[in-house]
């Protein structure tokens, strides 16, 4: 039997993720009325359920099973999915309206937890590194800082002024919520990651290159679900600004356009990743 790329517990947490996705996002999207959130969120999780289904699950499947092959490329690709998911979960858990799904959300996100950082864990940067050789960073480098310029400016020109005026941006108002769990991730999370991804890659360190590679399928997943949020959005007939279309589908392209680039300058023959248990033994 071949080696894994995978032990037997990342395989398996992937393919219950991948069940429960299916069935979550099923079900947000063809029961009607399921989602109890104020109108001004309904275009949001519609978009996010249908390309977590459309594209997200695919790529989590074709790419789960090329990693239990011994890819190195798959291996990222499943590594920036289950970004995503975990990403996608940890928001639906914390932001959308209870619903009879809040367990299976809230399983989505430990699991994807424990799957990625399982899955980071494993991965073998210096080898990563090694695979791309000498391939120029100076793009992907651009590419971060401008997401990290692009998110601080988008996010910061609503809160700041409404810190200033003491109150609660509009958005926030109109959802209904607390506060915007989404700010909370981008600025706490997504924001630092790219800026550290960034410097580490302009100094050539090993782990620039693999947060480059994991954030670009990322952000590449996200900004689909954020391009179909805002055609659902336009078509709720819902005012949407053009700010955030144009920076979230430029964001999309570039690191759609980066991400290949970059999974093509791996060396498929160098494996990142230690080789597990052949995938039908146990670990």
């Amino acid at each position: 039997m071949s080696r894994s790329t995978l032990s037997r517990s990342y395989v398996l947490s992937s393919v219950a993720i991948l069940l429960l996705t299916v069935a979550a996002t099923s079900v947000g999207l063809f029961v009607p009325g399921f989602y109890r959130d104020a109108p001004v969120l309904l275009p949001q999780v519609y978009g996010q359920d249908l390309l977590t289904l459309t594209v997200a699950v695919p790529a989590l499947a074709i790419s789960l099973y090329f990693s239990t092959k011994g890819s190195s490329r798959a291996y990222v690709v499943w590594l920036g999915v289950m970004g995503y998911l975990l990403y996608t979960y940890g928001s639906y858990a914390f932001m959308t309206a209870f619903n009879e799904l809040y367990l299976v959300y809230v399983t989505l996100l430990w699991l994807s937890l424990f799957t990625f950082v399982g899955g980071m864990a494993r991965l073998d940067a210096e080898e990563l590194k090694r695979s791309v050789g000498d391939m120029p960073v100076r793009s992907y480098v651009g590419f971060q800082l401008l997401f990290v310029v692009l998110i601080l400016f988008l996010w910061l020109s609503v809160i700041v002024p409404a810190t200033l005026a003491g109150s609660v941006p509009e958005s926030i108002l109109e959802a209904g919520v607390p506060t915007n769990v989404i700010y909370s991730l981008d600025l706490g999370i997504l924001v630092p990651a790219f800026a550290l991804s960034a410097y580490w890659l302009r100094k050539r360190r090993p782990w620039g290159y693999a947060f480059t590679a994991i954030l670009l399928v990322k952000v590449a997943t996200l900004g689909g679900a954020v391009m179909a949020m805002v055609v659902f959005t336009i078509r709720a007939g819902q005012p949407i600004p053009l700010a955030q279309i144009v920076i979230f589908g430029t964001l999309t392209i570039v690191s759609i356009s980066l991400m290949i680039r970059f999974l093509f300058s791996i060396d498929p023959e160098i494996r990142c990743t230690p080789a597990g248990p052949a995938i039908a033994s146990s670990d």
